[in-house]
This record gives C-alpha cells, structure tokens and sequence, in this order.
C-alpha cells in the first residue's frame, strides 16, 4: 500500500525510480501478520489482566505516562503509546512484549549476523539444504529465483536456537567483548559496579549458559544489588528443601562455613575452592553440592547461578558473609 505514496515522494524529489520485488508477508505463528502493533497489544492485554489499573495502585501516573493518556490508550485499541513509552511502561510492569523492531532483537542479545541469517530465510531459500550462512554467502547467493510466494512464519524457537549456536561457537575473549558492547549500551550498571576483572570473569562463567547475550544480565542482577534487597521465601517448598533437608541441613551448613570462610585470606576462585573444598571433605562427604545449593540460595535467592566458586569471588567477602547471616535467620524457624 505504501509503494505508491514511495513513487509519489521519488517524482517529487526528483530521484530515479528503483525497480521493485516484493517478499512474502511474515506471519506470526499462529497464522496472523507479525506487525509492530504486536507489541501494543500484547502490553494491553497484560495490563488489562492486571484488575486494578496501575495508574490507580501507583496513584498517579505509571512510567512517566499522564494518567489521561494512559487510560485514553487503554480505552481504544486503535491508540497506540509511543515505542520508548510502551517499553518503559513494560519494564515498570514486569511485563515482557514480543520483539518486533531490530532494536529489540538488539536489546534482548541477538548477534547481527544471526539476525540477517534468519531473516534471509523468511521468504527465500538458498537451496541445497543450507540454513545457516554468513553475509558473503546471502550477497553471492540471493536471487528473486528463489524467493517464495506463500507468507513466512516467524519461528522464535528457530531464531533463539541460531542464535545459542552461534554464541557458543564464539571463544571466551570475543563472548567477553561483545557482552561488554552489549551491557554499555543497554546494561552500564553491570559495568559501573563490577571490577574489569570481575565483569570478565561473569561473562566467563555464564557463557556455556547464555542463548543471547542478555540471558546473563537477567539471571546476575542479584551480584550487582544491595544484600538487603535479596528476599528468601522460607515457605517456598524446594527453597525449604535446600534449606531444612538432610543432616547437617543447609542452614547448619551455611552457619558452620561462616568462619571458614571468614578466615579465608586469598579471595579468588582458588582461594575459595580450597576453603569450601577443605570444608566438604570433612563434613559434607565430599559432596560439593550439599554445601554449594545452600550458599547458592544465601548469595543469589535462588538455587542457579555461576558455579559457585566465580560467584563468590565477583560477589566479595563482605556481600557473601551478610547474605549467608540474613538466610541463616530467613530459615532460623522453618
């Protein structure tokens, strides 16, 4: 629809008119039109489920948002809020909206040239069973002979999948790198609070787990945060499994490997692991992980995270000693 109103601002203007070809529609997969107002409906329909409109529970308005813009908005589906509200009022929410423009696929951690790959797919076939290829390959290759007719569906499993391939086949320095670009631009806390020595070693340890380059971000914010803010839900039953099962449990765990690690002088992966390792050998069975889950759980409020050696050590002493005390008290009654 919009070619017509391109050739109109191309006569005017005087440019040479290009010849056109036309790909296919992408389609969501549930068969409708993948569109940019995905994202827009997607964060009505989340908010909508929320009962209490936000703007009443925040008393006021919500990411920035007029309380009379945001229930104008709310009110007709054919209002849209503007790109940095609606990811702004996303964030302010817990909400998370589909990617639809590059920059999202930006911000959620997917390399460029994965990026281009997958989208060459969608509408055209290089033939010969190929699916993954670089840049040269897609400018050698590509041709209108081989652009197909009916709508491409857009496969996130597949895209997230290229994606996790292409990240693990990149070595420790370059992952580094890019994880460092990446968190400059849309994650500098990590940067601000963290040593370089620190931030490479995070990006090290999390790397084999990492499917886009902002899957580390999500699962660190708690080695960047203040101690007091990790909550434990002494009534959530795995949380109370690691915590009050076994003998000794893993609160008589954390309580013993206090001092230990007190005492430890060389605060470094190596260090540690001759602590806690001298530690489990005696009263764990040389079972790592009946002393590991429960200092994992102190450290982060959750039972994943790096191994438990490079946690400690980007953490530091004084962060590690205070979450071990306040989960200690967390589980004290459970």
């Amino acid at each position: 629809m919009n070619t017509a109103r391109h050739l109109r601002l191309q006569e005017a203007l005087g440019f040479r008119r290009p010849v056109y070809a036309h790909l296919p529609l992408i389609f969501n997969p549930d068969g409708s039109k993948m569109s940019k107002r995905d994202k827009d409906k997607a964060l009505r329909a989340a908010v909508r489920g929320m009962g209490v409109p936000p703007a009443e529970r925040a008393g006021g308005n919500v990411a920035g948002i007029e309380p009379e813009t945001f229930a104008a908005w709310l009110k007709d589906k054919d209002r849209q809020l503007e790109l940095d509200e609606a990811n702004s009022l996303a964030a302010s929410l817990g909400i998370s909206l589909p990617e639809i423009n590059v920059d999202d696929f930006r911000r959620s951690g997917y390399l460029p040239d994965v990026l281009i790959n997958y989208l060459a797919l969608l509408g055209w076939n290089p033939g010969g069973d190929v699916e993954k290829f670089d840049r040269d390959f897609l400018v050698e290759r590509f041709g209108f002979d081989r652009v197909l007719k009916s709508p491409a569906k857009f496969d996130r499993a597949k895209l997230l999948a290229f994606n996790h391939d292409a990240i693990q086949s990149l070595d420790a320095a370059e992952f580094v790198r890019l994880f460092r670009l990446h968190c400059a631009e849309f994650h500098p806390e990590f940067i601000e609070k963290l040593t370089p020595e620190h931030f490479d070693l995070l990006a090290v340890a999390n790397h084999k787990r990492s499917k886009t380059l902002d899957d580390q971000v999500r699962s660190s914010l708690f080695f960047i945060e203040n101690y007091a803010s990790i909550e434990y839900d002494a009534a959530d039953k795995s949380l109370r499994k690691v915590m009050c099962s076994g003998e000794p449990t893993g609160t008589a765990h954390l309580h013993a490997l206090r001092p230990v690690l007190e005492r430890v002088s060389d605060w470094s992966v190596a260090g540690l692991e001759k602590a806690i390792g001298a530690y489990v050998q005696q009263h764990a069975g040389g079972n790592l992980g009946k002393a590991a889950q429960p200092l994992r759980l102190a450290v982060s409020g959750t039972t994943i995270s790096p191994a438990i050696y490079e946690t400690l050590t980007i953490l530091g002493r004084e962060a590690t000693l205070n979450r071990m005390r306040r989960c200690v008290e967390a589980f004290a009654g459970a």
